[in-house]
């Protein structure tokens, strides 16, 4: 009798102990996160076919993968995001790389920028017209030049000296985007301050990312916006509207409206808010995009991770393309809010 009782008394607490161990398993860290955004705005199902959703999953899923595959290989952050934001530049679905909007003057201009948030270091490219992928330069301005950012002729010229191949701005083109340019010259002729009465504005691609080292690392990448003059220039390459990254807060990347992203500060700003107000990614964000940026007309999103892992990806939009691993294995490929 003894001896059952013993027994029972040991098999209860081999499964309370079973038990308590998965419970630490699922609270668990494995010290890596992984976030990427490929634009806001209003994104509507309705709008929107089952193929042609798919295919935004599809490709969103795979960035993602890519960027947190190389993670869980013990990669850096850095190789994570530039991973993903080179997949997402050589897609057609997204206004970065392939696909980038046109100009008024019917080119494209494309704008990256990229910041380590060990060292604070920084880098990116504004305007250029002959980089497949901008992304890259950004990076490359960030360790092999003493500047932060170029732009236009002397970026191409700064890739030049690095033995960059150039393209023809042709490669960019796609008759969506190029029907979206004869739409908004329409429009501009119809409707006053029409950048801000329209969806013209919209269109970004990002990642974010934490490895096992803890460092944190971000990069945002765009063609801009739709028939932009006069060489604009919007908040893709402008650390601290649109890229930000401190192994002291988070890091984040940025997508919308850029003249209001950079007139907030908005990817600083959500850093400096959790590094000195103590407040979460997801409130940090909420509160700039919320009680700062859309009072004043701004909308857009947010994609942010922090160096326990947490991510966060708000926006005051219909949708934003988006998808993420979280540092418990969560995972989400999204589009609608």
């Amino acid at each position: 009798m003894f001896k059952r009782v013993l027994l029972s008394l040991v098999s209860v607490s081999c499964l309370v102990g079973s038990w308590s161990v998965f419970a630490e398993q699922g609270k668990a860290t494995n010290n890596i996160a992984f976030a990427i955004h490929g634009g806001a705005g209003t994104i509507l199902k309705e709008n929107m076919t089952p193929e042609k959703e798919q295919a935004y999953l599809d490709k969103l899923d795979e960035a993602r993968e890519a960027g947190y595959a190389l993670l869980l290989k013990g990669g850096s952050a850095q190789d994570a995001v530039l991973a993903a934001i080179q997949i997402l530049e050589d897609s057609p679905l997204f206004n970065a790389g392939i696909g980038a909007v046109y100009n008024f003057e019917g080119e494209h201009e494309l704008d990256a920028s990229v910041m380590d948030g060990k060292t604070k270091m920084a880098g990116a490219v504004a305007g250029v017209k002959r980089i497949k992928n901008p992304i890259l330069l950004a990076t490359d301005v960030m360790q092999k030049s003493d500047h932060v950012m170029l732009s236009g002729v002397g970026a191409e010229s700064f890739a030049k000296s690095l033995g960059y191949d150039f393209v023809d701005n042709k490669t960019f083109n796609t008759e969506r985007r190029f029907k979206a340019l004869q739409k908004a010259k329409l429009k501009m002729a119809t409707t006053k301050n029409w950048y801000h009465a329209s969806d013209y504005r919209y269109g970004t691609v990002g990642a974010v990312a934490l490895d096992k080292n803890g460092n944190l690392f971000a990069g945002t990448s765009t063609g801009g916006m739709t028939a932009k003059r006069f060489g604009r220039i919007g908040d893709a390459p402008i650390i601290g509207a649109g890229t930000f990254a401190d192994n002291a807060s988070c890091a984040v990347s940025a997508t919308g409206h850029g003249e209001y992203f950079i007139r907030f500060n908005v990817a600083a700003d959500i850093c400096a808010r959790v590094k000195y107000k103590g407040v979460s990614i997801a409130e940090a964000g909420r509160e700039v995009l919320f009680d700062q940026l859309l009072p004043a007309g701004g909308t857009g999103g947010v994609i942010i991770v922090d160096p326990q892992g947490n991510v966060a990806m708000p926006f005051n939009t219909s949708g934003m393309y988006r998808a993420s691993t979280d540092s418990r294995g969560n995972k989400v490929v999204a589009i609608y809010k």
